[in-house]
């Protein structure tokens, strides 16, 4: 009998789906409009990719079932306290960061129905601090009502979506994708940072692993929630970028907040971009309520371990970890307001590449701690040892060259922020090793 308390295969491949397809998807078109149709390569790429990222945690969750807190708890698993700490510090940097391009992706969309949050900085700053907070108390209610919820905003934002994704596929003007590569760069330099850019959008493809210990029959449910959840949402997202870079031209589209609205309504008419616009809406809301939720429960894993302060592994009456919560929207709140100087796609194109360096660091070290968990228990993995190598450095090589994408810059500033993170894990080994 299915257990009422915890998360079924649907709301975990909703939870899935409903944290990829928040943000990246609807500004990404605008963002690599200065790319050319070369862009479309770097989706390609990403996407097969992540489903090798996809597998390695499908994997990880047969070989560590209930294991809450995902790219974390794997590390943990391979290396032990200090790496999984490290990336438990750059993986709740990525969230931050990923709820902050959400919320500005959620703005974006309210903008055509209310114009001043386009041109009021005041006013798009209180909307989108409005929106992070008010989410963060839904999911103070439960982990259930949170789940509920995801699965509800992810079916309704699939409809717009497709609507795009396969009207515009008859509407489609060769003329769009050329020149093919029109941002000056090599070709190999372009499919890289593109590639980098569009893996944004897949970050997420752990979100089933992360409240593993909350779901149902967990072993089992997370791996075909993550399997799942990855085919949906790269299949929306190449047909829905090739449609909106042959429907709208580069020049046009670079300065576009809204893309897919635009591309929406030179398929069904004017009236169409409210209908694109509430279904992009909905959907940034909907991520954000999944990475709200994991926000929460990452922390509160880490807490458990002893590697974080002890209230960031506190309850309330729901069950809920809330610390982490409050944390993480105060930064986002920041990050915010720090950021909103830039225009909507300048602040995205920032925060969509610090989020998926931070991100891909704990992806990198989950893939070699695959192979390290997958030499220990060869004999429940598909095609042994060797299967479990072959995988995990396949993985591990795809994050290396998506770190490579990210820019000097970015890795800079990335590693700059993981090192800050050493001092303050040696203040919490030494508390936990004085309070035992």
């Amino acid at each position: 009998m299915a257990d009422s308390n915890k998360l079924g295969l649907w709301t975990s491949t909703s939870l899935v789906v409903g944290n990829m397809i928040g943000a990246g998807i609807f500004l990404m078109p605008s963002a690599m409009a200065s790319f050319g149709g070369i862009g479309l390569l770097g989706w390609v790429f990403s996407a097969i990719g992540s489903f090798f990222l996809a597998k390695v945690f499908s994997n990880l969750s047969r070989l560590v079932p209930d294991a809450n807190g995902g790219p974390y708890a794997y590390t943990r698993a391979g290396f032990g306290d200090f790496a999984a700490f490290l990336v438990a510090w750059g993986y709740s940097l990525s969230i931050c960061c990923a709820n902050a391009a959400i919320v500005v992706s959620f703005v974006s969309a309210m903008s055509v129905f209310f114009p001043v949050l386009a041109t009021n900085t005041i006013a798009a700053v209180g909307t989108g601090l409005i929106t992070i907070w008010f989410i963060t108390w839904v999911n103070t209610r439960g982990i259930i009502v949170s789940g509920k919820f995801q699965l509800v905003t992810t079916i309704l934002k699939l409809v717009p979506l497709l609507l795009v994704a396969i009207g515009g596929l008859f509407f489609i003007k060769t003329a769009n994708f050329h020149p093919f590569n029109l941002s000056g760069k090599p070709t190999f330099d372009a499919i890289s940072t593109t590639a980098a850019m569009t893996m944004f959008a897949f970050v997420g493809i752990e979100c089933a692993t992360i409240p593993a210990g909350s779901t149902e029959n967990s072993g089992k449910t997370v791996s075909r929630a993550t399997m799942l959840g990855v085919i949906v949402v790269a299949l929306i997202y190449i047909l829905g970028s090739f449609s909106v870079i042959g429907l709208v031209p580069a020049t046009i589209l670079e300065k576009s907040a809204t893309p897919y609205a635009d591309a929406a309504v030179l398929i069904y008419g004017p009236s169409a971009r409210y209908l694109v616009s509430g279904g992009v809406a909905i959907a940034a809301f909907g991520a954000l309520n999944g990475w709200v939720m994991v926000q929460g429960q990452v922390p509160a894993a880490i807490a458990k371990d002893k590697l974080f302060p002890e209230i960031f592994g506190r309850m309330n009456k729901k069950g809920v970890p809330t610390t982490g919560m409050i944390v993480s929207c105060i930064v986002i709140s920041c990050l915010m307001a720090m950021n909103y100087t830039k225009g909507l796609v300048e602040q995205f194109k920032f925060l969509l590449l610090t989020a998926t360096l931070s991100v891909l660091v704990p992806y990198s070290l989950s893939a070699v701690s695959y192979i390290v968990i997958g030499a220990k228990k060869s004999a429940l993995v598909k095609g042994g040892l060797a299967g479990a190598v072959l995988l995990g450095l396949v993985a591990f090589i795809y994050t290396l060259w998506e770190i490579y994408g990210t820019g000097p810059q970015t890795v800079f500033f990335g590693f700059i922020y993981l090192m800050l993170g050493v001092p303050f894990y040696a203040w919490v080994s030494y508390k936990r090793k004085v309070d035992t």
